[in-house]
């Protein structure tokens, strides 16, 4: 069984910067591909930015258009151990954020029914 767990989040001023951290337990080396989702209260799950491995290094890379600049993932792939550096951030990236694993070949992974196990999720609080 695969676990992720999230490490990270916290209250931060406007303009500030944290770094999300999600750990890989279980089937590590299962993972095809791992992302980032949030949510807001009140709204949708929404895609942040995913990472798809090559093989033992990292391949590619996406974002979502509201995120692009400001946040930045990157992994370690022999450790299935994905990161999320977010600056810049604002109120509106208040949420609860997610990491997930998906281990099917698609070709693309901007949906949350892309990945098959989740974790708890880490809440980020940007204060004006």
């Amino acid at each position: 069984q695969v676990q992720l767990v999230e490490t990270g989040g916290g209250l931060v001023l406007a303009g500030g910067s944290l770094r999300l951290s999600c750990a890989t337990s279980g089937h590590a080396f299962n993972s095809i591909a791992m992302g980032w989702f949030r949510q807001a209260p009140g709204k949708e799950r929404e895609f942040v930015s995913y990472i798809r491995w090559s093989g033992w290094s990292v391949g590619s890379t996406f974002y979502a258009d509201s995120v692009k600049g400001r946040f930045a993932i990157s992994g370690d792939s022999a450790k299935r151990t994905v990161y999320l550096q977010l600056n810049s951030l604002k109120p509106e990236d208040t949420a609860v954020y997610y990491c997930a694993a998906a281990h099917t070949v698609r070709s693309g992974y901007f949906g949350a029914t892309s990945y098959d196990t989740w974790g708890q999720g880490t809440q980020v609080t940007v204060s004006s």
